[in-house]
């Protein structure tokens, strides 16, 4: 009772102007309201983007209602924002690990749904070369085993690692590996791990999916020959 209803075009006597339109009201209104000197507070998606709208959330950032002047908003208006700061700390993206982002899925302004990927990310302290062995010598390799690699693309350094992984199952190898045997038998997988303080030690050199060589000594008490120490990254 009481209340005048006026039309968007006519003037307002309030300073203060809140709004609850649509979008595609907004766009209009809104701006309007404001080229006449009104303050609008708006709950449109329309101009959060916008550099020169602030984002305005009193128990996040309440230095900001600075912004407001002279006006104050009653408990009643700002109570309701409370539920939105959990909303807010909830949405922050915390990776589980250090790593090193590979390509984003999705790009700023983007919306993504419940359990959506937004970025893949490697994990630079679990790198290791996965190749394969006959049954005779997969037989001789225990875990821990010293092994050298020496990757394609850095032919003049030889990178020490230590088997962490022998497959149980034999199988064919893929047609990405290549064996002396020309994939005529069975070979068991066979992963050798990189110390993590040593990639630690090298962490922007670190690079995923190259290909290579796998050394692996079926006799520890035999040594390595000079080709595979020179060069031996440290």
């Amino acid at each position: 009772r009481g209340l005048v209803v006026k039309g968007v075009g006519e003037p307002l006597a309030s300073r203060l102007v809140l709004s609850a339109l649509d979008a595609a009201v907004a766009d209009t209104v809104e701006p309007l309201q404001a080229s006449r000197g009104k303050l609008v507070v708006s709950n449109t998606k329309s101009f959060r983007m916008r550099a020169d709208v602030p984002l305005l959330i009193p128990e996040v950032n309440a230095d900001h209602l600075a912004l407001l002047g002279d006006l104050v908003l009653a408990p009643a208006i700002t109570g309701g924002l409370e539920g939105a700061v959990p909303d807010i700390r909830d949405s922050a993206l915390k990776a589980p690990r250090d790593g090193r982002v590979q390509y984003k899925v999705a790009q700023v302004g983007e919306v993504v749904g419940a359990g959506g990927r937004v970025l893949s990310l490697v994990d630079l302290s679990d790198v290791y070369m996965t190749f394969f062995l006959p049954t005779a010598a997969a037989g001789k390799v225990a875990l821990g085993t010293e092994v050298r690699l020496v990757l394609d693309a850095a032919p003049r350094y030889v990178i020490p690692a230590r088997v962490s992984f022998v497959s149980d199952v034999a199988q064919f190898t893929p047609k990405t590996v290549e064996t002396a045997s020309e994939r005529e038998k069975l070979m068991f997988r066979v992963r050798a791990q990189i110390p993590v303080e040593l990639l630690k030690k090298h962490i922007t050199r670190v690079k995923t999916g190259l290909p290579g060589m796998a050394y692996v000594r079926l006799d520890t008490a035999t040594p390595w020959p000079e080709r595979l120490t020179t060069g031996l990254v440290q």
